[in-house]
């Protein structure tokens, strides 16, 4: 059993607590975070599948009251002994953090190194290589990543491949809507876009863009005889997948709809395909 050291803040201004702060900065957060090598943890559930999932803790702070309900995490041996667990009254953590924490802790976290598309898909690492998996084309809405992670462990998804300026799957919105399975479904980053997707075809894999097109094909039609490598590729909210990862993708796909309705979400999107394109 470890033990953390466990430290009072009393002043917001506390120089140990800059990980902590400006956290309702979305702009400035997605800048600092990748940058300082850091992600924010947030809720005692999602705090513990981080740990579960080989995550290391920077620190972590919480108000008195969650202590002893973290006390099995923070005395466990996924916590170095003498990481500090920051303890502060609800008006200093409302000063430091921006908000109201009222989902039991926050844990600033190392953020892991993240392979390269080919070793990810290919099992390059020592894993089994990705059959299924699904390409986020500039995805910028956190909640819409969530959920979209979510659902790809929900259904089965191997790996989930983001584009260059798709929003980050580890910025704190993302990884509570998605309930912490984005440390359970491996990812990583494209380095160039739409170069990436032909990266995939010679690794092996069909790429199939969700796009309204005229060439489109049923969702049915592709689940009906899927191939033996699939990359999903769904595009951004607004304006959809580009014209250059259409033209790169080898196939497009449809949802088949009806009541005059064009398209989804796309969080709601990608849950249909995955569901469609499940073994």
């Amino acid at each position: 059993m470890t033990q953390p050291a466990v430290v009072r803040i009393t002043d917001p201004a506390d120089p140990r607590l800059t990980d902590y702060t400006d956290l309702t900065d979305v702009r400035l957060r997605t800048v600092r975070e990748p940058a300082e090598g850091l992600y924010m943890a947030e809720s005692s559930t999602v705090i513990r599948r981080a740990l579960e999932a080989g995550h290391r803790a920077r620190s972590f702070l919480m108000s008195d009251k969650w202590l002893d309900g973290m006390s099995d995490v923070l005395e466990g041996d996924a916590v170095p002994a003498g990481t500090p667990v920051f303890l502060a009254d609800e008006d200093v953590l409302r000063a430091i953090t921006g908000f109201h924490l009222h989902r039991g802790a926050l844990a600033a976290m190392h953020r892991p190194v993240l392979p390269s598309v080919h070793q990810l898909v290919t099992g390059a690492r020592g894993g089994a290589g990705a059959r299924r998996i699904a390409v986020l084309e500039d995805v910028v809405d956190h909640t819409n990543v969530g959920a979209a992670f979510r659902s790809a462990a929900a259904l089965g998804v191997d790996a989930v491949l983001v584009s260059p300026r798709c929003a980050d799957p580890l910025y704190r919105r993302s990884v509570r809507v998605s309930m912490g399975t984005v440390f359970q479904v491996p990812w990583t980053r494209f380095a160039s876009w739409p170069g990436g997707l032909r990266e995939l075809q010679e690794d092996g894999f069909v790429v199939a863009a969700l796009a309204l097109s005229d060439d489109a094909v049923s969702l049915d039609e592709l689940a009906a005889d899927p191939p033996e490598r699939l990359a999903l590729v769904l595009g951004t909210e607004g304006h959809g997948m580009s014209a250059a990862a259409i033209e790169t993708a080898d196939t497009v796909v449809k949802i088949p709809m009806a009541g005059g309705v064009d398209s989804l979400n796309v969080a709601a999107a990608s849950a249909v395909a995955f569901w469609a394109t499940r073994a």
